[in-house]
């Protein structure tokens, strides 16, 4: 498969093979939904937690005796029915969220998700590295050049989750350029997870022989 590059000029470059082992994996719904689903479960903390009867205090007798009062009996006000007792069913940090991913299941979620992007017209090739120096006026501008000649008007929207820009390695002038850029986000490839290429709505492949080789050597570690 060939795909049109471009610089960060806003001009074309040319083409590039894609590798169809990389971006021609049909869409599975099933493998995406447990692979992102237990990528959420595992980010979760055990923070909440709500007393149970056993760990309020106080109760220590029976607030009367049991019968000849006329009232309901009780034996201990630490009773979820009784106000400032125990939490029935509440959350506990004691509770493991964790769930495991096996390795070819996470690749191939990732390749399946870049595969549609890819169909969908959402995965850009962009040749070279966009700044020369950390200037965010200047990424700005690259980021214009590239809305207008790929006809994404969205990537120019500095609200919600935008762009995710996929490098080789990480530049230094790149990251510190775009990360005032609310929408905008320079993250390494080899790092990159399904839940990043689908939280945003364009992928960026900068410098795509070096990524695909990159990408390659992940998968098939």
């Amino acid at each position: 498969m060939e795909h049109e590059v471009y610089t960060w000029d806003g001009k074309k470059a040319g083409k590039v093979v894609v590798p169809s082992e990389l971006f021609a994996l049909p869409w599975n719904a099933d493998l995406v939904h447990q692979v992102i689903t237990a990528m959420r479960s595992n980010a979760r903390s055990n923070t909440a937690h709500a007393k149970d009867r056993g760990d309020v205090s106080g109760g220590g007798r029976k607030p009367w005796q049991q019968k000849g009062t006329g009232r309901a009996r009780h034996g201990s006000i630490r009773s979820p029915i009784w106000k400032g007792g125990g939490v029935t069913h509440g959350p506990t940090n004691e509770r493991n969220y964790e769930r495991k991913i096996n390795k070819k299941m996470r690749d191939k979620a990732l390749l399946t998700v870049l595969s549609q992007k890819l169909r969908d017209g959402e995965v850009l090739f962009v040749e070279g590295m966009a700044l020369s120096a950390p200037k965010t006026k200047e990424a700005a501008q690259k980021l214009g050049n590239l809305a207008k000649v790929t006809e994404c008007p969205h990537m120019r929207y500095v609200r919600g989750k935008r762009v995710l820009i996929t490098t080789p390695s990480l530049e230094g002038d790149m990251v510190k350029g775009f990360r005032n850029i609310p929408s905008t986000r320079v993250e390494e490839l080899r790092t990159v997870s399904p839940m990043d290429l689908l939280t945003y709505e364009y992928i960026v492949i900068a410098n795509p022989k070096d990524g695909f080789k990159k990408l390659s050597e992940r998968v098939n570690k």
